[in-house]
């Protein structure tokens, strides 16, 4: 799969938990709700897992995934030096 249609897929489910989010803010009993919320945050999970593996990481938690990418380093007192 290709970089844009990978975001571009990313970007819908996160649309789609944000609404849920929204959802559960007026309706935080409705178990279907809850569900959904969950099952669509351990497929993005697995999305942005699969993006930072294939090209970079899209975030700080996502960059431990291959190594090679060193966000904590840096001339900053509270980075990390490498």
């Amino acid at each position: 799969m290709d970089r844009k249609r990978m975001l571009n897929d990313i970007g819908i489910v996160d649309f789609a938990l944000v609404e849920l989010m929204l959802f559960l803010d007026t309706h935080p009993d409705n178990q279907e709700a809850i569900d959904y919320f969950n099952y669509y945050a351990k497929v993005k999970a697995k999305m942005m897992q699969e993006y930072s593996t294939t090209f970079e990481p899209l975030t700080k938690e996502y960059a431990a995934v291959n190594n090679k990418w060193k966000w904590n380093c840096g001339p900053l007192p509270w980075e990390g030096v490498c």
